[in-house]
């Protein structure tokens, strides 16, 4: 009996000295491999979604040598298309891939960098405001909306400064994102700096969306829900109606207001990173949330969406939390008039 133990021993130390290389699985072209629906799930785009997207980004992702083995463009935008999609860790990534982990946060990194810088131009209302105010009045008679506000909370790791800001009401660290969408889920603004602490009312009050609303820049309003300040370009519900036009106001409100939600939803189910929650640091993680902000409307700009809508967990809001704040500015008599004119 001690033989064998000694000479398992002695097996053990040699097998451990023995180097055991990882051995990668060749995936570099899935779409090559792959069917249509599978492509989908795995990166939530078809592949000729993904063929133009590699075409954007390939004059920022080519490499003039093949010093230090690059990944190519393909690669990387795949590899970056899965983490947004599944929210997975770099390894699990990489495995699926066939390439190292290190290597997927390098592409990840400059994918999402050049994304969110690209977020930053394309990201904007569109200019027939007159197309986006008839959509809206098709579905609940409101008039004159160019668009609709709402926060989101992205739930992040602890960051290593300034923790106790990022705890948001909820209890849990997060970046409190505003988003303007139009009446097709479209994404026409994005504010995405703010610590979740900060309410939504300070984030858009700070905003250069207000300044450009309050100067007069485009005709119009948004709606919002009870934690926004009521004026004349930022409508919201009445807390305790008073007539039926007031009530009538209020339905047509919550019923064209609820595309917002309707597009968190949409959002979050096509990019279930923000949903899992980000585990970089809060810079790293408003560069995500952009590119997935990018990649929602590039998405609906390519018909490349999903089949059914109604499936989507929606990002209800806490109507606990919701206050209205009573401005003595002029939005009050304006949401009267507006009430008493086309819902009475």
């Amino acid at each position: 009996m001690a033989a064998i133990q000694h000479r398992l021993q002695i097996l053990r130390q040699r097998t451990r000295d023995l180097p055991f290389p990882r051995v990668f699985q060749d995936r570099s072209n899935p779409l090559e491999t792959l069917s249509s629906p599978e492509i989908f799930q795995r990166y939530r785009f078809r592949p000729h979604s993904i063929l133009l997207l590699v075409n954007i980004l390939f004059p920022y992702l080519e490499r003039a040598t093949g010093r230090s083995c690059p990944l190519p463009p393909l690669l990387s935008v795949l590899v970056s298309l899965h983490f947004l999609a599944t929210g997975a860790h770099y390894i699990v990534v990489g495995d699926v891939h066939g390439i190292s982990a290190s290597s997927v946060c390098r592409a990840i990194k400059t994918t999402v960098a050049i994304l969110s810088g690209v977020a930053r131009k394309k990201i904007q209302f569109r200019r027939d405001l007159d197309a986006v105010k008839a959509e809206f009045f098709s579905i609940a008679g409101f008039p004159n909306v160019i668009g609709l506000v709402d926060g989101t909370h992205i739930r992040i790791n602890a960051p290593h400064q300034y923790e106790e800001d990022y705890v948001n009401r909820k209890g849990y660290h997060s970046i409190n994102v505003q988003m303007v969408c139009d009446a097709g889920f479209r994404i026409q603004n994005v504010v995405v700096k703010w610590p979740g602490s900060v309410h939504d009312a300070r984030i858009f009050r700070q905003s250069s969306l207000c300044l450009d609303l309050e100067n007069g820049v485009m005709d119009g309003y948004l709606l919002g829900d009870s934690g926004y300040a009521c004026r004349r370009y930022l409508l919201t519900p009445y807390l305790n109606t008073r007539s039926q036009a007031q009530e009538r106001y209020n339905r047509a409100l919550v019923k064209t207001r609820v595309i917002i939600e309707q597009t968190y939803g949409v959002l979050k189910r096509r990019f279930p990173c923000l949903s899992y929650g980000l585990r970089v640091q809060p810079q790293r993680c408003c560069q995500i949330i952009l590119t997935c902000s990018f990649l929602h409307n590039f998405g609906l700009d390519n018909g490349d969406i999903f089949d059914r809508l109604d499936g989507f967990d929606v990002d209800q809001p806490d109507h606990d939390f919701h206050f209205q704040i009573q401005n003595p500015g002029n939005g009050l008599l304006f949401r009267d008039v507006l009430a008493q004119t086309f819902f009475s």
